[in-house]
């Protein structure tokens, strides 16, 4: 397999996070190469349209906001391959990192993986994503507004996505698979007051039905009592059951939280608990998920790295490393 030592900083990850990365690191002459993986341009990419990112009045197609972002990456000499991360050495340096196509021998490595929603496992739920299946009540609530909805979840994620739709629906009902909800009880009794939100329990969504040019139109719900399957009329349905990290190749050498999110130790910086290892976006970010924060913070492990490498002087001893002749300045 290739080995390659072309370039000092690798971004794995190609959502906002990491073309924001890319194009910090380009306009800073660190040129970087962008490991896509197997969603290039991340979550935005099965996101129809996103009307709360700034810049665009009109609102913009979640895929042609990455396409937009990766150009201008690309512009000032970001690499972009669509390659999947297999293995990490984070344990000496420079750090090696093994994809399904070559391997990188890097100074710096900026982790923006992002995090995958959890779904239910359905056909249909996949065929009908972006055509009112969501996985995120904040980024597309809007566009349920006076529309009957559902929300599948138990957890504390479900319950604040259920309360916040209340505020553009005109109905809301949670479906959990179990006899009780398991969120938080200051969590459950704000759904549980809210009059617009209503709960069936030991429900299980066995289909969504609808089409992409009219959007979900009904549930075929079991219940688990029963067995009874039955048809339940609905406009839009949001999966909230959680999130996995796509930390997987990290695990014993990063340090990780119960969640298996990325932990960075110190305030105020995006490195993580190997220097010369930075993290951005979902891949840390279990609060917000938004694309503005994520992008905000794949600046910042932007700029964390280059100053990292300009202070440990790497950036010089990399490029006398790759064959260059060393200038002696008078």
């Amino acid at each position: 397999m290739e080995t390659t030592r072309e370039y000092k900083v690798v971004v794995i990850g190609s959502g906002p996070a990491g073309c924001t990365a890319a194009l910090y690191l380009s306009r800073a002459n660190l040129i970087p190469v962008v490991l896509e993986g197997l969603q290039p341009g991340g979550q935005l990419t099965i996101t129809t349209d996103v009307e709360n990112y700034p810049g665009f009045p009109e609102g913009v197609l979640g895929p042609k906001l990455m396409d937009l972002m990766r150009q201008q990456a690309e512009r000032f000499g970001a690499v972009f391959r669509m390659e999947q991360v297999e293995s990490v050495d984070f344990r000496q340096h420079p750090f090696t990192i093994k994809t399904d196509q070559r391997t990188y021998e890097t100074a710096a490595v900026i982790i923006a993986s992002g995090a995958s929603a959890q779904q239910i496992g359905l056909e249909s739920e996949r065929f009908l994503q972006g055509f009112g299946v969501s996985y995120c009540a904040t980024c597309d609530g809007f566009f349920f507004k006076n529309k009957e909805i559902v929300v599948v979840g138990g957890g504390d994620s479900a319950m604040e996505e259920a309360t916040f739709l209340t505020k553009f629906a005109s109905k809301v009902t949670v479906i959990h698979r179990r006899a009780e909800l398991r969120a938080s009880k200051i969590m459950q009794e704000r759904a549980l007051n809210n009059p617009k939100i209503e709960f069936r329990f030991n429900t299980t969504v066995e289909e969504v039905i609808g089409s992409k040019e009219g959007g979900v139109t009904a549930l075929k719900l079991k219940d688990l009592a029963t067995g009874e399957v039955s048809d339940f009329a609905t406009q839009g349905l949001f999966v909230a059951i959680g999130h996995t990290p796509n930390t997987k190749p990290y695990v014993g050498q990063l340090e990780l939280d119960e969640r298996g999110y990325l932990v960075q130790p110190h305030h105020h910086s995006t490195v993580t608990n190997i220097q010369g290892v930075f993290g951005c976006g979902d891949v840390v970010d279990h609060i917000y998920r938004q694309a503005i924060t994520a992008a905000g913070s794949g600046c910042q492990a932007a700029l964390d790295c280059e100053r990292w490498l300009t202070h440990e002087r790497i950036t010089e001893r990399w490029g006398l490393a790759s064959g260059e002749e060393e200038r002696i300045d008078d």
